[in-house]
């Protein structure tokens, strides 16, 4: 077992928000998602306009695809990498501490723009 600080542990959480959100959303890794899926925008019975998934290609592209599109299923891979990479890989504790800052300002910038 290892020792893990209540700091170590925010900045871990702070760097796979950051991390998936980035796979999963951001704008500059649609070339990640491109061959596997694309999104549209189509309204709903009420006018809103919601996201919808085309996945692209054979059963494994499609599968590819769909956990791209899923937060929620990226998220446990990169806590999987942002873990291994706190344990076994010292060297890369300032890229976490990097996205565990860039996860922190979403997340403050989200809340002011929100209110």
């Amino acid at each position: 077992m290892f020792d893990l600080s209540w700091i170590d542990l925010i900045i871990l959480v702070l760097a796979s928000f950051r991390l998936t959100h980035l796979i999963v959303f951001d704008e500059i890794t649609s070339f990640l998602r491109t061959p596997f899926y694309q999104v549209l925008y189509v309204p709903d019975e009420s006018g809103q306009m919601v996201r919808d998934f085309h996945f692209k290609g054979g059963r494994v592209r499609q599968w590819i695809g769909r956990l791209l599109s899923c937060h929620w299923c990226v998220g446990i891979w990169v806590g999987a990498l942002i873990v291994g990479l706190y344990m076994y890989v010292p060297a890369a504790y300032p890229l976490l501490l990097l996205l565990a800052i860039a996860g922190a300002a979403a997340v403050i910038e989200t809340k002011l723009y929100s209110s």
